[in-house]
């Protein structure tokens, strides 16, 4: 299998490429066409294995249409359980979706929240 075969949009293939990616891992897969079909999956694998690509491609698919519901809300909340992940989450997550017009922003326990709300008060789609 491809990542053309995963019929994701051309603005991701091309961040794809650029991070190196020639095909999707096992984990990438079988969970991506899920996810795009809007089915739930829980999924585990060793670190190294693209999971973070395995979710947040096809959430970065969904935000690669237009937009619905109210403006400026968040379209996508992602949870993680420690600041180092949700750190690792954001910057593969700017890297895959570089050429879409999407805004994230990443909020943290034990940091300052004055910016953190001023970000989500700037229109965020995750």
């Amino acid at each position: 299998m491809s990542f053309e075969q995963l019929q994701l949009a051309a603005p991701i293939q091309k961040a794809i490429r650029q991070c190196g990616y020639t095909e999707p891992t096992p984990i990438q897969a079988k969970s991506i066409p899920e996810v795009l079909a809007g089915r739930d999956v829980l999924a585990s694998a060793q670190t190294g294995t693209g999971k973070t690509a395995a979710f947040m491609l096809p959430m970065l698919e969904k935000l690669a249409t237009p937009k619905k519901g109210p403006k400026g809300a968040p379209r996508v909340l992602v949870l993680t359980p420690t600041r180092e992940l949700a750190a690792q989450i954001t910057d593969a997550t700017r890297n895959y979706g570089k050429f879409l017009k999407v805004r994230s922003t990443v909020i943290l326990g034990g940091s300052s929240y004055v910016p953190q709300f001023r970000d989500l008060g700037r229109s965020i789609d995750l």
